[in-house]
């Protein structure tokens, strides 16, 4: 069985920096892809950033430049770098694996994954 710990969250004022990381278990091999997808107060869910199993990072167009996702499969974990964060930042984050189907490794389908963590809080002030 997958199990996703998610932890680094917290709360940073405007321009700051947070690291989260998602400690993962169950799998005998690295993922096809991984990611993180985030969901603020009273909106959709939204993917952020993932990482398939070449290293090949994608993200969504609002983070891209700010934030850095990376894996290492021998401590099997997933970590997301945020660096300027802003308000509209503010979310709770989730890291997910497990597509049904590997065309599904884009950012947009993160969400949809089967398997997702617990979530962290971060949030932004201004």
């Amino acid at each position: 069985q997958v199990q996703l710990v998610e932890s680094g969250g917290g709360s940073v004022q405007a321009g700051g920096s947070l690291r989260l990381s998602c400690a993962w278990s169950g799998y005998t091999a690295s993922p096809v892809c991984m990611g993180w997808f985030r969901q603020a107060p009273g909106k959709e869910r939204e993917g952020v950033a993932l990482i398939d199993r070449n290293g090949i990072t994608r993200y969504t167009y609002s983070v891209k430049d700010r934030f850095t996702i990376s894996q290492d499969n021998a401590k099997k974990t997933l970590d997301l770098q945020m660096n300027s964060l802003q308000p509209e930042d503010t979310a709770v984050y989730y890291c997910a694996v497990e597509p049904r189907y590997s065309w599904e490794c884009i950012v947009s389908y993160i969400p949809t994954y089967n398997t997702r963590g617990q979530g962290t809080q971060v949030t932004v002030s201004s």
